[in-house]
């Protein structure tokens, strides 16, 4: 593999652009809005001269193997040899991009979503190659949280599953394979309960944000609480996932917690990225050292 192709430059697409084009490979990027793409891409300079270490000239290097963000999926994928898409968690819109691509991306081209709420014989049906589609999926800042969970379906052909595992630690990841789908993967397997927990007892008033994620960092010594994780992944991706819930269980509970997020999306509070979730950014009440001891 050489030449990568990332679809949608969000919160972690950003990320995996920039991850793998510092690694070395020829990255294109697709987004819908080109300098929304460039601003979130070069907005990791800070994080990666914080946590790397990374010079002004080490980090340019990485932008300079970024070759090409735009708007056009021909262009992006006609010289890929995987894709991964990180597009928003709509299977409706999931299913469109993947019915354009398979008709445009080349026949070696392995495909990969990085979908934390599907699983990948949910989208493999909407491409024409079946045998090379996974999904691998990257935990938030993964220049520092650098795991990616490699899911197949059973019709994936092995060799794509060692093929992504290869390309995983070429780009400094590590990787962790399953041996069978399961919603969530590992890591939101674990994690979800406690972010949907948390949601649930600030929906109900039992307690506010900071209160609830205090007791959290406490008691179990964790460097932040549910609503600084929930910040941090982005209001947006967090009600989305609430609303797919709702859909599915019809639980009334979930649709709260998506209106009260929309809310605050409408309000401009979208998480750490916008600088205001349930949280003021940069500098968030939960890292101020008197935060846990009042």
């Amino acid at each position: 593999m050489k030449n990568i192709m990332i679809a949608g430059a969000g919160v972690l697409g950003s990320q995996i652009a920039y991850q793998t084009a510092l690694s070395g490979f020829n990255v294109s990027v697709y987004n819908h809005h080109i300098d929304t793409a460039e601003r979130r891409i070069k907005a990791l300079k800070s994080d990666y001269e914080r946590d790397l270490h990374l010079t002004d000239k080490e980090f340019q290097q990485g932008l300079d193997n970024i070759k090409v963000i735009t708007d056009d999926i021909a262009t992006a994928v006609k010289d890929a040899d995987l894709m991964i898409e990180a597009l928003p968690e709509s299977l409706e819109l999931k299913e469109q991009f993947y019915e354009e691509v398979s008709g445009l991306a080349p026949e070696k081209t392995i495909f990969a979503s990085n979908s934390s709420t599907f699983i990948p014989s949910q989208l493999a049906s909407y491409t024409d190659r079946p045998e090379k589609f996974l999904n691998m999926h990257f935990a938030n800042q993964i220049w520092k949280f650098n795991v990616v969970e490699i899911m197949g379906t059973s019709q994936t052909n092995p060799e794509v599953i060692e093929e992504a595992t290869k390309f995983a630690r070429e780009i400094r990841m590590v990787p962790v394979i399953l041996n069978k789908e399961q919603h969530g993967y590992i890591l939101n397997s674990l994690l979800i309960p406690l972010l949907a927990s948390g949601l649930s007892l600030w929906a109900k008033g039992v307690a506010d944000p900071a209160m609830i994620d205090k007791d959290w960092m406490i008691s179990t010594g964790a460097p932040m609480g549910p609503f600084g994780i929930l910040d941090m992944v982005g209001l947006r991706t967090a009600a989305q996932i609430e609303r797919n819930a709702y859909a599915q269980t019809k639980d009334e509970s979930h649709k709260e917690i998506a209106d009260k997020m929309e809310q605050m999306i409408q309000e401009g509070h979208e998480g750490k990225e916008s600088g205001q979730g349930f949280y003021n950014y940069p500098h968030p009440a939960f890292m101020d050292p008197d935060f846990l001891k009042h």
